[in-house]
């Protein structure tokens, strides 16, 4: 479907949610820089109080509206029942936010949001604010950010999955979960498993039985076999890989969530992506970005193992 067929009232984009540090700012710049280059208009959104260093300007800030700072200075609060604040106060004012949000009619909307989980798991403002959004007729999918590092402790990794499932029944959006920071996983440890185990998240026994050989976790078997089951009776969560360094990789980011939120590019961002994709790694690549990074990370384990033999 071309951009002029589309229909002039609907606009898409992506909410980018997830824990701080997940890099969601950086993903928010990278992704956009990204479509640009295939022709798309583009619009980053700040709707994080909090975020005061931003490495770009932003179309639209909520700092325009209201400010973490401000907030904990005049009604003595912390950071936590301050950005909560913040959320309920952008949701009393969605009159702004839908006035300032017309001038940008026409572009493609990245929504930077706050990195607190509660916004996600069980407190309503952030999620009726997208509720606004979706009568306005933006037609948006959940980009949710989960650090790579988790998956090389079992344990933190169960708890990602929870969070990303609760995080996918209470925002009720169209959901892509993204394992973000590929380019630092050989970094944070040896995995226990492929990296296909936890991007397609695999039967997770077998995570319960390697979390049981360490002591501490021995007792709380029945407790995370109990947790697994949860997760795997939705059948919902998985994850997509992403280094923002490797354009193979946000290319396959990028076709998820056109794929959520009902986008469809037209011909000339076709051509424009195809072009994009040839010059930097040959028209004929077709293989999975899991597997390209899955082969960087063994390459990497196993010239680590090399320097020890040699050391010895």
């Amino acid at each position: 479907m071309s951009e002029g067929s589309r229909g002039s009232s609907l606009a898409f984009g992506q909410v980018v949610i997830g824990p701080p540090g997940s890099g969601k700012t950086t993903y928010c710049h990278a992704m956009g820089e990204f479509l640009g280059r295939l022709g798309r208009r583009v619009a980053v959104v700040n709707l994080d109080p909090a975020n005061e260093a931003l490495p770009c300007p932003c179309a639209l800030d909520i700092a325009e509206l209201v400010t973490l700072p401000d907030v904990m200075d005049s009604l003595g609060l912390g950071p936590n029942g301050g950005l909560i604040y913040c959320m309920e106060y952008l949701e009393a004012n969605a009159d702004w936010l839908r006035d300032r949000l017309q001038g940008l009619r026409g572009h493609y909307l990245l929504f930077d949001c706050p990195g607190q989980v509660e916004l996600y798991t069980h407190h309503e403002a952030l999620k009726n604010v997208f509720g606004q959004l979706a009568k306005w007729n933006f037609r948006l999918a959940a980009v949710h950010l989960v650090d790579s590092h988790y998956c090389t402790d079992p344990g933190k990794f169960i708890s990602v999955l929870c969070t990303s499932l609760s995080t996918m029944l209470h925002v009720e959006l169209p959901h892509v979960n993204v394992l973000s920071k590929m380019d630092l996983i050989e970094q944070y440890g040896k995995l226990a498993f492929n990296l296909d185990y936890y991007t397609e998240v695999l039967d997770l026994s077998y995570l319960v039985d390697h979390l049981a050989s360490d002591p501490f976790f021995r007792n709380f078997r029945r407790l995370n076999e109990k947790l697994v089951e949860v997760i795997e009776d939705y059948s919902l969560v998985s994850f997509v890989p992403l280094n923002v360094q490797d354009k193979q990789s946000m290319r396959q980011v990028m076709q998820a969530v056109d794929k959520a939120n009902g986008y469809s590019f037209g011909d000339q961002e076709q051509r424009s992506l195809e072009a994009l994709m040839s010059a930097a790694v040959g028209a004929d690549f077709h293989f999975s970005s899991t597997l390209a990074v899955q082969e960087k990370y063994v390459q990497s384990q196993d010239k680590a193992v090399e320097e020890e033999v040699m050391d010895l």
